[in-house]
This record gives structure tokens, sequence and C-alpha cells, in this order.
């Protein structure tokens, strides 16, 4: 299997321009003209013409020719063309259902494996886990299945704080995932700060950009992993 995949966490990191910190950690994965394609469906609040756009100009010092899965008669042929794959954050729920809808969940699963290099954040970093069980979105739609692309066979939770404010009476995040490892102790959890990404190449996997990320399976809750991290245990765990 030769997957070449970047989940970064989020499009942004503090206040930062959009999508202005994921250059460097995308520019060794493509080559200035190619043709990448992007995937907007989790953008429901925002036009897909208009989200284009925004992934147009933030990623634009990569020199790479971007369109968007919208645009293109034959979303299939359009990936199969593709020099690599762009999806894009937004409601996780919303992204698997149309991709579901247009049975592009094994396509795109097939292609990254034969090589086809994906980025995704936020959102697009979620669905490549075993499933979207652990994303941190309102189910504003029923997809046919939580089961998502499989790229990594654990579940991954981005933009991980466990931050509560004062006089918020809600879980915190490390509670909510604490509940998904009671229901299922034997998959880890990898969480991931923004500015982070994980980077798969092939057999190994790491914890890229200078913040920790937390592991949590079973009893283990919150486990800190250092930024820079060989994690390619978790791909046969």
């Amino acid at each position: 299997m030769s997957v070449t995949a970047l989940m970064l966490s989020a499009s942004r990191v503090g206040d930062t321009p959009y999508l202005a910190h994921t250059v460097d950690f995308i520019k060794p994965l493509c080559q200035p003209n190619q043709n990448w394609l992007f995937i907007p469906f989790a953008g429901v609040s925002i036009e897909y013409d208009e989200y284009l756009k925004m992934v147009q100009t933030g990623l634009e010092p990569l020199g790479l020719n971007i369109s968007s899965i919208h645009t293109h008669k034959d979303p299939k042929q359009a990936l199969a063309q593709a020099d690599g794959i762009f999806v894009g954050g937004g409601n996780t729920f919303h992204l698997l259902h149309e991709l579901y809808r247009y049975d592009l969940v094994d396509e795109i699963k097939a292609l990254v494996e034969a090589g086809k290099p994906y980025v995704g954040w936020s959102a697009g970093s979620n669905i490549t886990g075993l499933s979207i069980r652990t994303t941190n979105d309102m189910p504003i739609i029923e997809p046919p299945s939580f089961s998502a692309l499989s790229l990594l066979p654990f579940q991954l939770n981005p933009h991980y704080t466990n931050y509560q404010a004062p006089g918020h009476n809600g879980e915190t995040r490390a509670q909510r995932l604490l509940e998904f490892t009671k229901v299922d102790p034997n998959t880890p959890i990898i969480a991931i700060q923004e500015g982070t990404a994980l980077l798969r190449q092939g057999n190994k996997l790491t914890l890229v950009g200078d913040k920790e990320g937390y592991l949590f399976k079973g009893n283990i809750q919150e486990q800190l992993i250092q930024a820079g991290s060989d994690l390619s245990e978790y791909l046969t765990f």
C-alpha cells in the first residue's frame, strides 16, 4: 500500500490567514501546475463556488490548478484524472453523506491506496479514520453509514482542546472521547491540536507540527504524544 495522506487538524491556526499554515505541510506532496481536485461537501454554510475560491487563494503559493468536484459532470472521472485530492472542513456528517450519495467512498479509498495523494483538514481529516464517531460536529444529516475511508485504522479527533470555559457545565472534549472508549475500548483515538497534522507515507505515520497530540484507548486517557512522534505502530494496532 503506497498511501500518501496528510490529515490537518484545521484550516487555520490562531489568527493566520485561511490555509496559510498548511502550505509548508502540503508542499512536499505536490508539484507546481499539477491538477488537484477539491471536495467541498462539508461546506454547508458556504456556497461551493465561494469555498473553492477560498481554497484556491489560500493555496496559491503552491502553484496548483485546483478545481472543485461539484463543477464536473462525472465526479468519478474527475477523481481519476486528478493528480491529488483536497477535502475541506465543515460538517463531517454532511461530507460523508454526500460521498455516499455520489458513491465516492470506495472510489477515493482505492485511488489513495493506489498512490494518489490526499490532503484533508478538519472534517476532511476526520473521514480518513475508521469512522466519523469521534467528530466534533452536529449530526445535521444521517449518512447511510458512519464508516469512513479507513485510510487510518483508528479514530481521529481534529481541533483537539480540552478547554472548558468558566461557568460552562457541558462535557469537555476529553470526557466525550472517554465515552467512546467506554463503548469501544479496543480502538485508539488520536487527537490532534490545531496547527498540527498526521502524515501517512506508506507504512510510516508521523505527528507533524510543533504541538503535542493525545492518545485515548481503553483505560488510557489523554496520554501525551510528543510533537514529531513516529506513530507507525498505530497503522497495525
